[in-house]
């Protein structure tokens, strides 16, 4: 990914909140932001391997916010 979008690219203009700035615009652009995990029996649908990875773009100290959503119909059982 550092290849593709490099920090501190002299080509990059938008570099006002670091060197760091730009680039991570572009690997934002590269990689999924949001993502639906179906939940089944109150338990999630990832496969034996699968996971949920969070990856920071920037190299500075930031604070983020993480949003979770829920939604569908409650089964009774």
């Amino acid at each position: 990914m550092a290849r593709l979008a490099p920090d501190a690219d002299p080509e990059y203009r938008h570099t006002l909140e670091g060197p760091d700035d730009m680039s991570a615009h572009v690997r934002n652009i590269l990689t999924q932001t949001e993502l639906q995990i179906p939940i089944t029996h109150g338990r999630s649908g990832l496969g034996t391997w699968q996971g949920v990875f969070l990856w920071e773009h920037r190299t500075g100290h930031f604070t983020r916010n993480i949003t979770v959503t829920i939604t569908g119909n409650r089964i009774e059982e």
